[in-house]
């Protein structure tokens, strides 16, 4: 890394990477660069194909703004940022890295964002990663990929030349560039966690389970991953067949524009018709992702590398809020996706109807958003951590708290929430309700836990924290003869045989579509 003087007397770091010079800026006590690229421009002939290298450019690109994100559907509940740019020429990512030098090169953290597969980039402010590396000592890498129909559509079924997992592609062409780039920013290409939540926790959990991914990163963060939603080639291009049909004239050369209409129509389309299916996920193609993921974590098979893996306690919550047509919450409804996937699977084991009620609350909509939460999150989860422990070590929990506001709305732990406290940005600002009822002191400390939990994964590949405000008990390591797992909450607990009720009520059976 070398440092050119800039106004105001503050040095601009400038670090030569594959894709050319990029100078950053300085930001008290950490240097920070948005927008470098990655990866060759996705447009042309590279729409729908897997991610290129990117040209080198000449002299030196000011990193001082988030690159354009992969254009998509505003949704209220996703802060992009003020004016976001969107463009398909899209695959740029960020970086924060302490200032001051250390000893040695610094672990390195790469996140992968979520938003059902269609929304959310990496420049959001909810993951400015100026905290976690500032106080863990760690150097963060948020990236952009391509979302919906231009990175999880199976177009080679309607348009010649397409390529499968192209958004895939984009999260693997981000993890070769921090292996070849990240030691210029004081990172360790060595020690690099992959992590993300929701949907970006479901690429997490596959790329454990393809050869593509091995030796790209050392240890894994999942969460809330919908591990299990994992889509065949033959519905994924049914999926693309819609969209096709939903723009009129030539594919190659409809806009941007008319591609988000039409996969905003399929993305709410799809899950109504067909409960418990999604419209775009990671597709099964044989090639970049040859087998089912949790076929290959049942096999033994997955990458043997450290993993710290959870779920909300109150998951569905939150679609449920926002009337989403992503999960079935309706007893009926889910009824009638237990039917079809029995009818695709006859061989499966699909639990009796009567048993599975008698796990949940008596209250029918209680009990509809508890199956959801189950099927979507929980049980993945667990099929994912019982497996995959038998090859590596494996970290548990739940998280539980939730501030009285989200109490009342009858949120609770919802999906999404523990998001703030595990990059210790909590909201604030006049118009933000969160802890409008109270619960601020206790958010910061929550906070202050989980950086030091998940920056120790990072540098150790072990989860524990060293508070100076006072003893946490030790996250111990997940094993299948006794299931310890941590409960975060007010105060942390270690359970031993967490959430047994649900592998009784639920047994061992993969329920999901194929």
């Amino acid at each position: 890394m070398s440092d050119t003087q800039s106004g105001g007397g503050c040095s601009s770091p400038v670090v030569e990477t594959t894709s050319g010079a990029y100078r950053g800026v300085r930001d008290h006590w950490i240097h920070v660069w948005k927008g470098i690229r990655y990866a060759a421009p996705p447009v042309g002939e590279n729409r729908w194909c897997r991610a290129r290298p990117a040209i080198p450019h000449a002299g030196v690109v000011d990193a001082d703004r988030f690159g354009a994100v992969c254009p998509q559907a505003r949704n209220p509940a996703i802060g992009l940022g003020s004016d976001p740019v969107m463009d398909e020429d899209c695959l740029f990512l960020n970086v924060w890295a302490p200032v001051a030098g250390a000893d040695s090169p610094r672990p390195v953290i790469v996140w992968v964002h979520g938003g059902a597969y269609v929304f959310g980039s990496g420049g959001q402010p909810l993951y400015d990663g100026t905290r976690m590396a500032a106080q863990r000592d760690v150097v963060v890498v948020t990236i952009n990929y391509r979302i919906g129909a231009f990175g999880f559509a199976d177009m080679g079924s309607v348009i010649d030349g397409a390529e499968t997992n192209v958004a895939l592609s984009d999260v693997l062409a981000a993890l070769t560039w921090v292996r070849d780039n990240i030691s210029g920013f004081g990172g360790d290409p060595a020690q690099v966690t992959v992590a993300g939540e929701s949907a970006g926790g479901g690429i997490v959990t596959t790329l454990l389970t393809i050869p593509a991914a091995r030796g790209l990163f050392h240890r894994a963060i999942a969460q809330s991953s919908p591990a299990t939603a994992v889509a065949s080639a033959q519905r994924m291009g049914i999926v693309s067949e819609r969209i096709a049909a939903a723009i009129p004239g030539d594919l190659r050369s409809a806009s941007s524009a008319q591609f988000v209409d039409a996969q905003m129509q399929v993305f709410a389309e799809v899950p109504q018709e067909n409960p418990g299916i999604l419209a775009f996920t990671v597709t099964v193609d044989g090639d970049l992702v040859p087998h089912h993921p949790i076929d290959v974590y049942r096999a033994g098979e997955s990458i043997p590398v450290p993993l710290l893996i959870g779920t909300n306690r109150d998951e569905s919550a939150l679609f449920r809020y926002m009337k989403s047509p992503l999960m079935p919450i309706d007893l009926s409804t889910i009824r009638t996706m237990f039917e079809r996937i029995a009818l695709e699977q006859p061989e499966l084991r699909v639990p009796d109807e009567h048993t599975v009620l008698a796990a949940y609350p008596r209250n029918a909509k209680a009990a509809g958003l508890g199956i959801a939460r189950d099927l979507a999150f929980r049980m993945p989860t667990l099929w994912v951590a019982d497996a995959h422990a038998e090859v590596a070590p494996v970290y548990m929990y739940r998280f539980d708290w939730a501030p009285r506001m989200f109490r009342v709305l009858r949120l609770g732990a919802t999906h999404g929430t523990e998001l703030n406290y595990t990059w210790g940005n909590l909201p604030a600002g006049r118009k933000d309700i969160t802890y409008k009822l109270g619960g601020r002191a206790t958010g910061e400390h929550i906070a202050e836990r989980l950086l030091g939990r998940w920056g120790s994964f990072v540098r150790e590949g072990v989860p524990g924290v060293r508070l100076d405000s006072g003893p946490t008990p030790s996250w111990p390591r997940y094993r299948s003869d006794d299931r310890r797992s941590l409960v975060i909450d007010e105060d942390d607990r270690v359970v031993q045989g967490l959430d047994d009720n649900l592998r009784d009520t639920w047994g061992n059976d993969i329920l999901a579509f194929r």
